[in-house]
């Protein structure tokens, strides 16, 4: 299994505008992740609902993970959106 693990970049966390960036960059990923707070139970990263529920803080940190083929690729990528707190998935890493 692959992970990442990264503090969340965005001062307010995993909140409303951040969890719906983090949300739609998952899912276009095309490969299944799941996020979790470092001693937490993982979720889809998938599901804005189930995101938001971490309710993860600025600076804390989450794990991505994923199984699945091309997941190396995925997980940088988002792990680079979700430390830099950025407003769009990376293209290139």
């Amino acid at each position: 299994m692959a992970e990442r693990r990264v503090n969340v970049g965005w001062a307010e966390g995993l909140h409303a505008r951040p969890a719906s960036i983090f949300v739609r960059a998952a899912t276009a990923s095309g490969v299944p992740i799941t996020i979790a707070k470092a001693d937490g139970n993982p979720v889809n990263a998938a599901s804005m609902l189930a995101v938001l529920g971490l309710g993860a803080q600025g600076g804390e940190e989450i794990v991505l993970a994923s199984d699945a083929e091309g997941a190396e690729a995925a997980l940088d990528r988002l792990a680079k959106l979700v430390a830099e707190g950025l407003e769009e998935l990376p293209e290139t890493v």
